[in-house]
């Protein structure tokens, strides 16, 4: 019943209001057994699931901090095979213009 009927049906009824706010009051009032378990069903229910919730939570912010720490360590091996690379680089680089200076000499012996 809309808001609006019950007021206009108020009006018309003046006595009308407290027996239906009265009947009202009972309604909410008295649940059922099978009403009040099915509630206690849901709220056990609910409650398990946000401790298992909780439990993944916690169990995802833990393997995060890992895989942080992890992380951490594989950017400083990152760092020191990088700098590795660099320094072979630059072997490589004079040990190619040693060679190629042995083979200018080796050329120049031919003619």
């Amino acid at each position: 019943m809309s808001q609006s009927s019950l007021e206009s049906q108020l009006v018309e009824h003046p006595g009308a209001e407290t027996t239906e706010m009265h009947d009202q009051d009972q309604g909410n009032l008295a649940l059922s057994s099978s009403d009040f378990s099915a509630l206690e069903e849901r709220v056990a229910r609910t409650v398990k699931l946000v401790k298992t919730e909780r439990e993944a939570r916690a169990a995802a912010e833990h393997r995060a901090e890992s895989l942080d720490s992890q992380l951490t360590e594989q950017l400083a091996h990152v760092k020191t095979l990088q700098e590795e690379v660099r320094v072979l680089n630059a072997e490589r680089e004079q040990v190619r213009k040693r060679v190629e200076r042995l083979l200018s000499q080796l050329d120049s012996l031919e003619v």
